[in-house]
């Protein structure tokens, strides 16, 4: 046996060793992708949940915005009623004959 025999022989045996390792990694990189079961999966069914989120996102935000616009809407009809219903209690006030006036004041005196 000369020298080029064994080099032959040893370049059959790693090709050999080579394919096998190729074909486990093939099978592997299969298995990985596969949708059903494998990162592949995982990553189909995460990015679902995230447009499933950004969905709800933008629905809880339109909803907070007719909630703030409504809420707005109030706060200026209530300060509205508010000062109408000073107004009345002034003109009530002023209506008051001078005397009524008198012990209206020393009877919230006394409260305070």
């Amino acid at each position: 046996m000369n020298y080029d025999v064994v080099l032959q022989a040893g370049l059959i045996a790693a090709s050999i060793a080579l394919a096998a390792y190729c074909a486990v990694l093939s099978r592997r990189l299969r298995r990985l992708n596969n949708l059903e079961s494998g990162l592949g999966g995982a990553i189909a069914v995460m990015c679902a949940e995230i447009e499933r989120l950004e969905k709800a996102i933008r629905l809880a935000r339109d909803e907070a915005t007719v909630a703030s616009n409504a809420l707005s809407r109030e706060i200026s009809a209530a300060r509205g009623e508010r000062a109408r219903w000073d107004l009345q209690q002034r003109i009530h006030e002023a209506t008051l004959p001078p005397t009524a006036r008198r012990l209206r004041k020393r009877a919230e005196l006394r409260d305070a």
